[in-house]
């Protein structure tokens, strides 16, 4: 599966941006879907993930409330809806895919449970 990150961008503090991840494969719809981001000096860290049916849900904390996961099987692409943005969601963002046979219901949310990972977009939030 390739992964192909877009919609990074320079925004202020309190805007949003709409990150998409667009898979290569049609079984898009038997992987889990994630999002992850690195910081500057910083370790990767988990964002949000969905499951395979786009039922089931997870946030960090940082970020629950103010970002959106959605997917479109139909599509094979994973959005991620970034609102109220702070100086602190400065990273790349990284989606990753990993495959969930047996459950339409899992999600992941270590990056050792994922299978394959996009090139990162950048966001850079201004304050």
């Amino acid at each position: 599966v390739q992964l192909q990150a877009s919609g990074g961008g320079l925004v202020q503090a309190g805007g949003s941006l709409r990150l998409s991840c667009a898979a290569s494969r049609r079984t898009f719809s038997g992987y889990a879907m994630g999002w992850f981001r690195q910081a500057p000096g910083k370790e990767r860290e988990f964002v949000a993930a969905i499951s395979r049916s786009g039922d089931n849900t997870y946030y960090a904390d940082s970020v629950k409330g103010r970002f959106t996961i959605s997917r479109d099987n139909a599509k094979a692409t994973v959005y991620l809806q970034m609102n109220s943005l702070k100086p602190e969601d400065t990273a790349v963002y990284y989606c990753a895919a990993g495959f969930a046979a047996g459950s339409v219901r899992r999600y992941y949310t270590e990056g050792g449970e994922y299978d394959y990972w996009g090139q990162g977009t950048l966001v850079t939030v201004s304050s």
